[in-house]
């Protein structure tokens, strides 16, 4: 094992980042910060056929949004040359013909087309076409072929691919710290092509080769590369180097029936599945993303460190440092964690409620501009207060507080029928007099003039308060009535309980 903890995430900028790849990202952060070491982001985009350019700032904007920005890469502290592996082909191809040189490798110069045909013969008899050493030295490669039949080929610029040669007849021992040892027989393994001709590597290749050069610790990465473990231990073999430690996390899971969480899910069960919205300049698409759903960044990291690591405690609220504390690869699970949207959300409520009401009144305070009003960020932080227990974001604000800006024109015509009695009008006109000679307007001192009048007069709660909240409201929703009543003020109360009594009596 290295000395100095060094890990990296490497996403492919083929378009928006998915959450599981975040978390991938998430658990490499958390594991360096608890080590004192580095995170890296390297952009692996060897694949050109589905490079989308706009995706590798969405990488780097999705982890800065998520407060998990990377110390090393693109851009930033580049110690080892480009961390965009299209720049640096030519070091690949040095370690490609490395590999060529030491026995490890070889050229197969087999087409797409007779490899198609190879294929379909062996799914004829019922078998399914593997390219090692059953086949190897009777097809189109370096093995079969002289040394000046390959150079021809080479100086006539002939298609090829370089070969990994897997070695015969040996059982790996893998471990991994998730997942513990792990046996491969190197006989169901095939010959993965590692270089191509037009001068690009492979995924395998580029990824041992950087791994390596940019002195990486540990692997921490999906569970979908699990399968390739094998071929990249036998390929730091080749190369005679030390491999880092590996660590396969598992699955983020559908929250319905089996599987990976899809983009498909998030848009058939509406929430998102991407951090930050991503708009597809090729085709227009506009997938959603976290941040403009109004979620906020410590939500949304502290819901995705809990999905397959489990700190063994009952505590759900973590900060980004207590995460770092205690964050540990042998406490992530094997088995895939299900999402869940409606504990998402039950983050984002635990955080909201947590924000000072200053800082929510803050960002509460456009909305009201947009809706041209205008009031003061005391009175709005004052108005946050009394609401905020209800919501899960910052945009619930407005609809659980837009009786305090207007006053109800309709009114719930059930409670209405069910509230309205005979004496209401005269309680609710006695009631304004006590309002009219309250000098001290606060909630408590309003409060308890009206409890007190009630009390004595032996009236019930229900028959004031519930007309009372019907009139301020137009619902019985809301919260503390003298509350509301204080920040409205003295006229408006007065003016919403007449223009209740009269639309109330028509009703009736």
């Amino acid at each position: 094992m290295k000395s100095k903890v060094r890990v990296r995430f490497a996403p492919s900028p083929t378009g928006p980042l998915h959450i599981g790849g975040v978390r991938t990202a998430l658990f490499n952060y958390l594991f360096a910060k608890k080590h004192h070491g580095t995170f890296i982001l390297r952009i692996e985009d060897t694949d050109r056929t589905r490079f989308v350019p706009t995706a590798e700032q969405y990488i780097v904007d999705s982890l800065n949004w998520s407060g998990i920005p990377f110390d090393e890469g693109v851009g930033k502290n580049e110690k080892f040359g480009s961390y965009r592996q299209s720049e640096r082909a030519e070091i690949y191809k040095k370690y490609a013909t490395e590999l060529i040189e030491n026995g490890w490798g070889y050229y197969a110069f087999d087409t797409a087309e007779e490899l198609d045909i190879l294929r379909q013969n062996y799914e004829k008899e019922g078998n399914t076409f593997i390219y090692n050493h059953h086949n190897r030295q009777q097809l189109n490669t370096s093995l079969k072929l002289t040394q000046d039949e390959v150079n021809d080929k080479l100086k006539t610029r002939c298609p090829y691919v370089i070969r990994f040669k897997t070695p015969e007849n040996e059982i790996l021992v893998l471990n991994d710290i998730i997942r513990g040892e792990i046996k491969m027989d190197t006989n169901t393994l095939d010959d993965k092509v590692l270089f191509k001709s037009g001068g690009m590597p492979t995924y395998h290749l580029a990824n041992i080769v950087d791994d390596h050069l940019m002195e990486i610790s540990h692997v921490i990465r999906g569970e979908e590369w699990l399968p390739s473990m094998a071929l990249h231990i036998l390929l730091y073999r080749a190369f005679n180097w030390t491999p880092p430690l590996f660590a396969h996390l598992p699955l983020i899971l559908k929250p319905v029936g089996k599987g990976k969480l899809s983009k498909r899910d998030g848009e058939q069960l509406g929430f998102p599945v991407f951090p930050l919205e991503f708009v597809n300049e090729e085709t227009g698409e506009t997938v959603k993303g976290y941040k403009e759903e109004g979620y906020f960044p410590a939500a949304f990291i502290n819901m995705l460190a809990l999905l397959g690591w489990n700190p063994g405690i009952e505590q759900e609220i973590f900060s980004l440092d207590e995460l770092v504390q205690l964050f540990d690869l042998e406490k992530v699970g094997k088995s895939g964690s299900k999402f869940d949207p409606e504990k998402t959300k039950w983050f984002q409520h635990q955080y909201l409620i947590q924000q000072s009401d200053r800082l929510l009144a803050q960002l509460f305070q456009p909305i009201l501009i947009d809706k041209n009003i205008d009031e003061s960020l005391e009175r709005i932080t004052k108005l946050v207060s009394l609401i905020k227990e209800r919501a899960t974001f910052v945009a619930d604000f407005w609809d659980l507080s837009d009786f305090f800006f207007i006053s109800p024109n309709v009114y719930d015509e059930k409670a209405i029928n069910k509230q309205w009695k005979e004496d209401t009008e005269s309680l609710l006109l006695t009631l304004i007099d006590i309002i009219k000679n309250t000098e001290e307007f606060t909630s408590d001192i309003l409060e308890s003039k009206v409890k007190e009048w009630i009390t004595l007069n032996e009236i019930s709660f229900g028959k004031i308060m519930q007309p009372l909240r019907l009139s301020l409201v137009g619902s019985l929703k809301g919260p503390h009535l003298f509350d509301i009543i204080e920040f409205i003020g003295k006229e408006a109360t007065i003016n919403r309980i007449l223009k209740f009594i009269e639309v109330a009596k028509n009703q009736k």
